[in-house]
């Protein structure tokens, strides 16, 4: 009994009570009734592609509409090859084809909420890992219509999550609000990235957690994430985000 009562107060401590705190004040700000009242226009964070020649990779994440947005973000990729005219904005939505190729400007606010960078590249790095991004998007395996589960996964955060993992040079890890992220492919329970820097174990994406250098430790249950971060110290609440360096 103790020890049933002290897991209770973990789970209220650590997931529920940042997770209503966040509701409630999600509750109190002005948000769009709906999709169509939303601003999607670009939120001015990255330069015109003539004022930027480099090759760059940026990935992007903002909190999404409705009360969803007290708890859940949406995440997407983009990148620019050296001297190219444009950027390439890639999503995933629950909609037609999954995966999206400039459906929207690269740094566009979403549901009229503002994006934060959650990893910028740019030079001679970028330029050579741009087509080992382009290779794992090509290779995301819920790419087709009907590949799209808003909980627990695969989402828009899936997509994200499997191409930071597919190219661990990249050195980034989605927020803890990105439900979904930790979903893994086809009833996996165990996966190790590519480098052998990072565990991750999952049960159908409502229960598992995340060891390593990039992911510190992790905690995840139905979709909200708990952890530390080691090499970047700070740390990872559930709905409200990361804290930290």
């Amino acid at each position: 009994m103790k020890i049933g009562r002290t897991l209770l107060f973990l789970f209220l401590a650590v997931y529920l009570a940042p997770a209503l705190a966040s509701a409630g004040y999600w509750s109190l700000l002005d948000r769009p009734g709906s999709w169509r009242e939303a601003d999607w226009s670009s939120a001015g964070i990255l330069p015109h592609p003539d004022d930027e020649r480099q090759a760059t990779i940026h990935v992007f994440s903002a909190a999404t509409g409705g009360m969803k947005g007290a708890f859940a973000s949406h995440s997407w990729i983009v990148t620019k090859e050296e001297n190219a005219a444009r950027y390439q904005r890639y999503d995933k939505v629950g909609w037609g084809s999954p995966v999206r190729r400039n459906g929207y400007p690269a740094d566009a606010f979403w549901y009229s909420n503002a994006p934060r960078a959650v990893l910028s590249l740019k030079g001679a790095e970028a330029a050579r890992l741009i087509p080992k991004v382009e290779a794992a998007i090509a290779a995301y395996p819920f790419a087709q219509p009907g590949g799209y589960r808003i909980w627990p996964g695969p989402n828009s955060n899936t997509f994200v999550a499997h191409v930071l993992k597919s190219v661990p040079e990249l050195g980034a890890v989605l927020p803890p609000d990105a439900v979904g992220r930790d979903y893994l492919p086809f009833g996996t329970f165990v996966e190790i990235d590519p480098d052998g820097r990072d565990l991750h174990a999952s049960l159908l994406g409502l229960v598992g957690f995340s060891a390593g250098l990039r992911s510190g430790l992790e905690f995840h249950l139905a979709g909200l994430v708990a952890g530390i971060d080691v090499m970047r110290p700070g740390v990872k609440i559930p709905a409200l985000g990361r804290i930290g360096m």
